[in-house]
């Protein structure tokens, strides 16, 4: 009963509107257009992306044959990777001394550019600085700093302070300042703007505005993003060692050099528990900071 009685509804709802089509089509004109014409920028940028994306595949010759060859050839190397060994316990070793040294980088340079970019958020938040012109400058400071990639940070430290883990670090550091300062702004910003009121409205000052009021609010998103960026800074890490920067990216890149495939395979499958451990870690951190401010 209830279906006929909704299929009977929708019938006389369907003819009510066919017999009051062109009074509906009068008043909402717009809604109602065919919308033919307006198409034809649309189609055009779509057909316009992908004769760019043809000739990207063209300029670049990509192939589906090389694609192919290449499947094969990665399959063939996957073979020679298997099973992981370092042939000797003194390689084993000295790869765990490389590995250490990359999440001692990754650490040392995630800290570093964390207290670093603690007083340029504040400068760039608008809850905090007034000024539009220091506010504008602190963030093309950070946007300039952030445009530069780890790898590119790694290869001019080297040059300054010599190849080694100090180069790591300060490239992690540079690196991630920028990134640091524009997250940590837009917290502050976010915070809640009342707490910071009632530390005014009994007499504090700036100074106290911003350690009582606006910074236990953003510690705990602090810290998570620090957590976060260390656990990301550690594969940087390793790729920043293949220039020379420390770590076990240099012993990586020796061995991928001579072709020494299981070697390889064993640095890679340290580096991923390594990466997996941290992870779990993090995450269990970053929920406990979360939940504890909650």
């Amino acid at each position: 009963m209830n279906d006929g009685r909704g299929n009977m509804n929708s019938a006389g709802l369907r003819a009510d509107l066919l017999a009051r089509r062109a009074e509906i089509t009068a008043h909402y004109p717009a809604m109602l257009a065919s919308g033919g014409p307006g198409r034809i920028p649309a189609l055009a940028a779509i057909f316009g992306l992908m004769a760019l994306y043809g000739f990207g595949l063209v300029a670049l010759d990509i192939s589906p044959a090389r694609l192919a060859a290449g499947v094969h050839r990665l399959g063939d190397i996957i073979g020679l990777m298997l099973p992981p060994d370092p042939e000797t316990w003194a390689r084993a070793l000295s790869y765990l001394h490389a590995l250490g040294q990359t999440v001692a980088i990754a650490l040392l340079g995630t800290g570093l550019a964390a207290v670093i970019a603690v007083p340029f958020g504040f400068l760039a938040a608008r809850n905090v600085v007034a000024s539009k012109v220091l506010r504008l400058l602190t963030r093309r400071s950070l946007d300039t700093i952030r445009s530069v990639d780890t790898l590119i940070w790694a290869l001019i430290w080297i040059n300054v302070v010599g190849l080694g883990p100090f180069a790591g670090a300060l490239a992690i550091m540079s690196s991630d300042i920028g990134a640091f300062g524009k997250l940590m702004s837009e917290a502050i910003e976010a915070a809640d703007h009342k707490p910071a009121e009632g530390v005014t409205s009994v007499g504090g000052g700036a100074l106290h505005r911003l350690r009582f009021g606006i910074l236990p609010q953003v510690l705990p998103v602090f810290a998570s993003q620090i957590l976060y960026y260390f656990e990301s800074n550690t594969r940087s890490a390793t790729i920043i060692g293949i220039v020379g920067a420390g770590g076990i990216g240099l012993a990586l890149s020796e061995q991928i050099r001579v072709l020494e495939w299981r070697q390889v395979s064993f640095i890679i499958l340290l580096v991923l528990v390594t990466v997996a451990v941290i992870d779990q870690i993090s995450t269990r951190l970053r929920a406990a900071i979360i939940g504890r401010r909650g």
